[in-house]
């Protein structure tokens, strides 16, 4: 279990809040409306109303013990920037920050944020990659064009082997999981048989996840 900050508690940085406490770990959320601490307080590890561009204020809160301080702060340039400084000058040393512009990601690139983050922009992507590949249930980027999916494999491919399926550039390319129900099979081999409503989890270069698509369909 981790201790998080949250500093703004809008849309954005309410969700994030309330997840991180799904996954077990502790949230204190901080933000200068207090209706949106209200919304929260009894939910969150510890809530506060704070005007977040005082530094003091940030720093009778004890955000430097947090593991990660996430600031949520999109609208107001000036109020995220502010408080990014104050959190570096209280000794916080990992912060994540919204970003809604390209400027914004800049100053706050200068400033030296663990790392900075757009919602919409990666939302937007995320939406897009759904429309284009439905069979693709959730992906990770993992640097350097390579990509975790994991891919619901469609009654269409039963009766297939994974070696029917393989990209063209398979050396970029690796099978990691296949889930049956409640069976998991890891590292399947190429004759693996697909059964259809399963899913695989695999592992490749955008190239060869791109020419293994239009196979799954």
């Amino acid at each position: 279990m981790a201790q998080f900050g949250v500093v703004g508690l809008g849309r954005f940085g309410a969700r994030t809040s309330l997840e991180l406490l799904n996954l077990g770990h502790e949230v204190i959320g901080v933000d200068s409306d207090e209706k949106r601490v209200d919304a929260l307080a009894d939910q969150l590890t510890h809530a506060a109303i704070a005007d977040v561009t005082d530094e003091q204020a940030l720093r009778e809160l004890n955000l430097e013990s947090c593991d990660t301080v996430l600031v949520a702060i999109g609208e107001d340039l000036q109020a995220s920037l502010l408080t990014v400084l104050h959190l570096k000058s209280i000794g916080v040393e990992t912060i994540w920050a919204k970003a809604t512009s390209k400027e914004h990601h800049q100053i706050l690139s200068k400033l030296g944020v663990s790392r900075i983050v757009h919602p919409e922009e990666e939302m937007g992507i995320r939406v897009a990659q759904s429309l284009n590949y439905p069979m693709v249930n959730e992906y990770m980027s993992l640097g350097h064009n390579w990509f975790c999916v994991e891919i619901a494999v469609s009654e269409n491919l039963e009766g297939k082997t994974i070696n029917d399926i393989l990209p063209d550039d398979v050396d970029n390319f690796h099978v990691l999981l296949l889930k049956r129900r409640d069976e998991v099979v890891a590292s399947p081999s190429f004759s693996s048989e697909l059964q259809g409503n399963e899913t695989m989890v695999i592992a490749g270069s955008l190239k060869a996840l791109k020419s293994m698509a239009p196979k799954l369909k």
